[in-house]
């Protein structure tokens, strides 16, 4: 027997198999989809109108420069080399830079420790204390500044009254060495409440389980804050760090108000914004102005980052 004589055993014939039809979305997940669409439209336009429009605008003008004798030139990225050599910008974003590392840690910091006596229950009257801390962020900052420029005053404020009738000097809040400082202490009267109202939310959200199992093993109320609290708030920290960053690059409406009781302390350059409005709007060069808010833009998207890059190191290392 040769093998062209061994026949193997032959199953059914087999029919070849048919692709498989995708099926598309149901009627019902098409309609919810079209509603979803419907409901962000109005979202975007906005964003686009308000927000990409006038970012690419500005863009296009920091690219220009208006001169008497020549018009309107493009001049590409002159405007931005002008602002990297210009000592008024400059020493802008420093002074911010050092209210940023002085001011943020101790307004976060007081935020903290106050989220952390409401949500452990010692204090009496939280629901008053809880006010009394945030009614000051409900204050518009044009109102405070005002407020606190009349207590700050040599000669008719209040710690100028009481140093008069003490016949000490009174503390020179307006002066060139305090001025900073005086515009720290207004900033952090504004924004402690507005931070510690996300701190309480998110003490408030953590599980009580993991404050049972804390009492268990004997840990003490400063223990679990330490331990527990802390570190599973931490997301929320960052969030307000990060916008505390944002904000105070952006510090506009306390020294400018300032500037009209201690206009020899406070120039039209105090802090970049104030600069870039006054380049804007009183000296007429839009374009330059462009090129100044573009690169502070970038500057507070580079330390927000850094910020967040930090922890997120600081995480990783403690896992």
């Amino acid at each position: 027997m040769t093998a062209a004589d061994v026949r193997l055993p032959q199953g059914p014939p087999t029919t070849p198999t048919e692709p498989v039809r995708r099926r598309g979305p149901s009627p019902m997940r098409r309609r919810e989809n079209a509603a979803a669409y419907i409901l962000i439209t109005p979202f975007v336009v906005v964003f686009a109108l308000f927000i990409v429009v006038p970012l690419v605008y500005s863009g296009y003008l920091s690219l220009f420069r208006d001169q008497l004798v020549g018009g309107t030139t493009f001049v590409a990225l002159d405007n931005y080399t002008r602002a990297l050599t210009d000592s008024s910008f400059l020493t802008g974003v420093g002074r911010m830079a050092i209210f940023l590392l002085i001011q943020v840690p101790i307004m976060l910091g007081l935020a903290l420790v106050f989220a952390l006596l409401l949500d452990s229950g010692v204090l009496y009257l939280q629901r008053f204390v809880r006010l009394g801390i945030f009614i000051p962020y409900a204050v518009p900052s044009v109102i405070a500044a005002l407020m606190w420029g009349y207590l700050y005053g040599p000669d008719f404020g209040p710690a100028a009254q009481i140093a008069k009738n003490l016949h000490i000097s009174a503390p020179p809040f307006l002066s060139q060495n305090w001025m900073l400082g005086s515009i720290m202490n207004i900033v952090s009267w504004e924004f402690i409440g507005y931070n510690m109202i996300i701190l309480y939310a998110a003490l408030r959200s953590i599980p009580s389980e993991l404050f049972d199992a804390a009492a268990v093993d004997g840990a003490g109320r400063v223990r679990t804050a330490w331990s527990i609290k802390i570190p599973a708030i931490r997301p929320a920290i960052i969030l307000t760090a990060i916008f505390s960053v944002i904000g105070s690059f952006q510090l506009f409406n306390e020294p400018n108000l300032l500037r009209t009781i201690a206009p020899n302390v406070i120039g039209i350059d105090y802090t970049p914004n104030m600069y870039a409005y006054n380049l804007a709007f009183i000296n007429r060069d839009s374009n330059y102005a462009a090129a100044i808010a573009f690169i502070l833009g970038v500057v507070i998207m580079v330390v927000s980052y850094s910020v967040q890059l930090s922890t997120q190191r600081k995480e990783r290392a403690a896992r």
